[in-house]
């Protein structure tokens, strides 16, 4: 049983060369996006560790498949547990998750997408503060892409998840309107971003890369390091790609 505490669950697949980050292929060879969804991971778990030991919270790994834990060695810091995903899609895996860390003694549930290497601490410990007020509350880092990088929760809301259309720019009205149904108050926290496509790979680059043009940084808010994945990228060939 958890000591009470936030959990900070990180939801992510297995790495796989031909199943990771596909829709980066190309640019990205399939072994190349299956590494860089290895980077995505263990950067963003990095900042997960150090946000749960600042906040007294717990880091987790909500992985799936079944039995892909040998997929995950090396990339998650001391502290940072893995958790199995469980049901059939997106929708019951998300509900699944948060039932099972409240279950195991958690005060407050903040899942998170693995594909935002550089997901700034300051979200992250500003969506544990969210779930840490008084009455009940959502918290949410939406992105820019409609969708949403974080959701924050202190009870099992099903409905939040329930027949959502995933992958698509309707994903955080949708939610918003559900969490207005329930009734729960929404804190929506600033904007963040996900790399999905060549085109968040390439804000992703401007972002790592100082050269300008990076949309969000009139927020005041400071990226993660992303060592991994900034290493990855900067030992990419010219041109992205090494192989099919």
């Amino acid at each position: 049983m958890a000591d009470g505490g936030i959990a900070l669950a990180i939801m992510c697949k297995a790495p796989v060369a031909g199943e990771s980050k596909t829709r980066l292929c190309p640019p990205l060879s399939r072994e190349q996006a299956a590494e860089l969804s290895r980077c995505f991971i263990a950067d963003v778990a990095d900042t997960v560790g150090a946000v749960a030991r600042d906040a007294g919270g717990r880091g987790y790994a909500v992985i799936t498949p079944a039995g892909a834990e040998g997929a995950f060695a090396g990339l998650l810091p001391e502290g940072v547990r893995i958790l199995t995903q469980r049901g059939a899609d997106l929708s019951a895996r998300l509900t699944h998750a948060t039932r099972d860390l409240l279950a195991d003694g958690h005060t407050g549930v903040c899942l998170i997408n693995a594909d935002g290497p550089t997901l700034p601490a300051e979200l992250l410990a500003r969506a544990v503060a969210v779930l840490r007020e008084p009455g009940e509350a959502i918290a949410l880092v939406p992105a820019i892409d409609g969708g949403y990088a974080l959701i924050g929760l202190k009870r099992e809301h099903p409905s939040l998840f329930a027949d959502v259309a995933w992958s698509t720019s309707r994903v955080l009205a949708q939610t918003l309107v559900r969490a207005g149904g329930l009734g729960v108050p929404v804190s929506l926290l600033p904007s963040w971003y996900d790399v999905d496509d060549v085109a968040g790979l390439e804000l992703l680059g401007c972002e790592l890369s100082g050269a300008g043009g990076f949309v969000l940084e009139g927020q005041g808010l400071k990226g993660a390091a992303a060592p991994r994945t900034r290493a990855f990228l900067a030992a990419l060939p010219a041109g992205g790609t090494t192989g099919p």
